[in-house]
This record gives C-alpha cells, structure tokens and sequence, in this order.
C-alpha cells in the first residue's frame, strides 16, 4: 500500500512541490514551523533513515543543502535547519527549514491551519530562490508522478 506521501508524489493527494529530481521530491509540510518548510522525500519507500543505502542519504543531505541556502536568503533566516525524526509517516523524510533559533525546530513549533494559500505564497517564493541560485532544472510546480509535471 502506498504511503501517504507516495500519494502526495503521485497527484493523488494535492502538494505544493519546489523540487523534483530522479530520486527525491521536496514540498511543503501543511503544518510549518516557519515559512518555507519543506519536506524531502525520496521515491522509493524507505520506512526509516538507518534502512537508506548511503548514496540516497548523500543525495538527500545535498538536496537538502541546495534548498536550505535558497531558504535562508530568501527568508532571511541565520540558518537552514534540518531535521530528520522518522515519526508521523513511515516513509523517510527529511524537514529542511529556515530557522532563527533552535526552537524553531521543536515539533511543538509546528503551526497548525495554515491556510493553504500562504503555504504556497511561500513555496513560489522558494522556487524564484532556486531558480536564483541556478536550480531551474529541478524546481517543479507540480506532482512529478503525473505526466507532464514540471
């Protein structure tokens, strides 16, 4: 059975994507703990971090890098933050975040009912960064599972 965010990678389940390439997808999380949270996930399903093969966790660590620069110019962060907990859904992600303080990244932090036309004024946001920093030919719009995406 697919995971929740399988659906999300798919288009069955609606998603505001800023990133999409051969192995991983990065979109916005519906409850940010700051504006442009993202979440990077891989394609295939991985329940936890510790079962990735080592060149999956190298990509999303460079993945996670590229977004973070984009988001702490673009949001005028200190720092990029980046967290992986493995709970919620059971399938690995990683939260990759601009953040002022480290409690930030508490889950408690998390904002709850964010309307859904803010998470995405944030997201267009992110993509122009990283079309700036000369990632064009990853950043997407749409899910990457359906045809045409991009």
């Amino acid at each position: 059975m697919s995971t929740l965010f399988t659906k999300i990678i798919n288009g069955e389940i609606p998603g505001s994507f800023v990133w999409a390439d051969e192995h991983c997808a990065a979109f916005a999380t519906i409850e940010p703990h700051t504006d442009g949270h993202v979440l990077i996930v891989p394609f295939q399903e991985i329940d936890s971090y510790v079962d990735a093969p080592d060149e999956l966790v190298a990509h999303l660590a460079v993945v996670a890098r590229r977004i973070g620069a984009a988001q702490t110019r673009v949001f005028g962060a200190a720092r990029a933050g980046v967290m992986v907990a493995g709970y919620g859904v059971d399938h690995l992600h990683v939260h990759v975040l601009p953040i002022r303080t480290e409690a930030d990244l508490q889950f408690s932090s998390a904002r709850k009912d964010v309307a859904p036309e803010e998470i995405e004024a944030a997201m267009a946001r992110l993509r122009a960064g990283l079309d700036e920093d000369g990632w064009e030919e990853f950043v997407v719009t749409s899910a990457p599972g359906v045809p045409g995406a991009r």
